[in-house]
């Protein structure tokens, strides 16, 4: 078992994550935004409960399945900033920030489930 300290994508999901919660308290009370500040908070969050499983994972290919569907939800996030910014919610500043703490574990969620993968 790989203990979490010493988990760079374990910590980044974790980071992101709480990133997560603190933007949905943002888009109720300041914004009072309710329904996409839930479908942003599934999907950004699940990026972490993923990883985890990942890294819990009982064998190979559920490892690689995991990580598969971690970044699948990192991408449904970004879709989810997208609308939130295009629509005029967040700013260019706060999309900015936030989404380049998503790119970033996106990157290398990518690089764990593509280096894990067997070859064709």
């Amino acid at each position: 078992m790989v203990a979490a300290k010493n988990n760079i994508v374990l910590n980044k999901s974790l980071d992101f994550a709480l990133r997560i919660v603190e933007l949905c308290h943002y888009l109720n009370w300041e914004k009072q935004e309710y329904v996409l500040s839930k479908e942003i908070l599934i999907s950004g969050t699940n990026i972490g409960r993923h990883v985890r499983a990942a890294i819990g994972a009982e064998n190979r290919d559920t490892f690689i399945s995991e990580f598969g569907v971690a970044r699948r939800r990192a991408l449904e996030t970004e879709y989810w900033l997208l609308v939130l910014f295009h629509g005029g919610i967040l700013t260019e500043k706060q999309y900015n920030s936030i989404e380049a703490d998503r790119l970033e574990l996106v990157k290398i969620i990518s690089s764990i489930h593509s280096s894990s993968r067997p070859p064709n």
